[in-house]
């Protein structure tokens, strides 16, 4: 039998501001999504819930809280595409939001002026539409996957509240992360990244399995990849390591064009290269945020390479009006 979700208790390690802190109400999310209908049932506490495990019930469940909570009628991914949980993602939003809120004594930036760059974005979209949708930021989105590009601007085309809010690009070099983005005269207040998680094929391939037997059992093990998440999603050379460390490099390089850079890390065992890559990078402050859901832990590590006058400095930019978008001049590769 498959393992279902206890939605019985408060999910009180979630952000404060995280609208996803309390149980599932499925009679709402059915209420703004029919779709989900078919897929929620009773589970062994006598409360309804979805199967976990069925990639379609996700994206229902999906489809209903971005609708319900995010005023997004309009979001779907193709097959096999990763299908992110959004309690979690919700989560390192607003705790970046805080971090963006330390460099100006604790006030949090609202509104279009922010402008955020999310690196690795996903066919999904996930993290720009809740970045604008909770605190009006502007976002850039790039993936290296032309299918993922397409399909997050068919999800920004079709919410009018996303338009001119969200520009998905095309990262046409897997060993570049910010060059070929970022325009030459554009700067960015955040950059936000959920790196591959895996080192190959092989081992993207053997988390699989063994998500299944989590959740199914091992008689009921499904040979495939696709646990939600193509390649270019789930595993890179190196793993989220060796991408996290090249991001490092890399942002050294325009140490000035963000005031903070960020970056999910999933193994804890990784941290310490990490911290020893942000000291050859001579990074001027580095913070590793805490998250969790359920038995589920994560962090963030975020750096910056401007002192604490640089960053009040920034920080004035934001009580300003915004000013007229220009077109932005890529730099050459």
């Amino acid at each position: 039998m498959a393992q279902k979700e206890n939605t019985r208790s408060e999910k009180s390690e979630l952000h404060p501001r995280n609208k996803h802190r309390s149980r599932y109400n499925f009679k709402q999310l059915i209420g703004a999504s029919k779709e989900l209908k078919r897929f929620v049932f009773l589970n062994d506490h006598n409360e309804e819930s979805i199967d976990f495990a069925d990639q379609q019930a996700v994206k229902a469940l999906n489809k209903a809280l971005l609708k319900y909570f995010y005023n997004i009628p309009q979001w779907d991914i193709p097959k096999d595409y990763l299908c992110p949980p959004i309690p979690g993602r919700s989560d390192y939003i607003h705790y970046v939001a805080d971090l963006l809120g330390s460099s100006d004594k604790g006030r949090i930036p609202k509104g279009n002026k922010i402008k955020v760059l999310d690196i690795g974005m996903g066919a999904n979209c996930i993290y720009p539409i809740i970045g604008h949708q909770e605190y009006g930021w502007d976002f850039v989105g790039s993936d290296i996957d032309p299918l993922s590009v397409e399909a997050a601007k068919r999800i920004v085309d079709a919410n009018k509240a996303l338009q001119g809010h969200i520009e998905p690009r095309l990262q046409q070099s897997r060993m570049a992360t910010f060059r070929g983005i970022v325009g030459a005269k554009e700067e960015f207040d955040l950059t936000i990244c959920n790196p591959p998680f895996h080192a190959s094929l092989k081992e993207a391939e053997q988390g699989t399995r063994q998500k299944w037997r989590n959740l199914k059992g091992e008689a009921e093990v499904k040979h495939v990849l696709n646990f939600g998440g193509n390649k270019a999603e789930l595993w890179c050379p190196g793993g989220e390591r060796a991408f996290v460390e090249q991001m490092i490099v890399q942002s050294a390089q325009i140490p000035k064009k963000c005031l903070w850079f960020t970056s999910l890390v999933s193994k804890s065992a990784n941290l310490r290269s990490i911290y020893n890559a942000l000291i050859n990078a001579n990074a001027f402050e580095v913070r590793t945020v805490q998250m969790s859901q359920g038995q589920k832990i994560s962090r963030f590590v975020a750096w910056t390479f401007h002192n604490d006058a640089e960053q009040a400095e920034w920080a004035k930019r934001w009580k300003t009006e915004a000013k007229p978008k220009e077109d932005a001049i890529k730099l050459e590769k």
